[in-house]
């Protein structure tokens, strides 16, 4: 029965820390972008803001999930690991945001919370997903 318990309790907390994660990451597509990322997605539907922030938190989840998958035996050092890989993930996204955006032309931003559909959005999601790709190699 303690194993259950000590189960219950390590799963809580990794899903917490987790949670954090995805929620520093709507932030932080929040910020890199114009406007309200709520508004945009929910309110004016508009399909590119959804598809960057969906690559954000798929590539948090990813790099969150393998950071607990192989995670040290210390259950401290885990979570405090995982936290660092999932910070480094939406650090790395950052990066490469503002590095597609001086390498292409227009505002990246601007472009992405455009109600029209833009391919932009497909290149600026596959970024994300690669650099979690990255991250996440790197911790396995």
């Amino acid at each position: 029965m303690n194993d259950i318990v000590n189960g219950l309790g390590r799963t809580a907390a990794y899903g917490a820390l987790g949670v954090v994660l995805l929620i520093l990451g709507i932030v932080l597509i929040d910020l890199l972008t114009p406007g309200k990322l709520g508004r945009q997605i929910w309110e004016d539907r508009n399909r590119n803001a959804a598809i960057l922030l969906s690559s954000a938190l798929l590539g948090i989840g990813g790099i969150v999930f393998t950071a607990i998958w192989t995670t040290y035996d210390d259950f401290a050092k885990g979570l405090v690991s995982t936290a660092a890989f999932g910070l480094l993930g939406l650090v790395m996204m950052a990066v490469a945001f503002f590095v597609v955006d001086l390498v292409t032309p227009g505002k990246l931003g601007a472009t992405l919370v455009d109600p029209e559909p833009h391919p932009a959005v497909w290149v600026t999601a596959s970024v994300n997903l690669a650099v979690s790709a990255v991250v996440s190699a790197s911790i396995a």
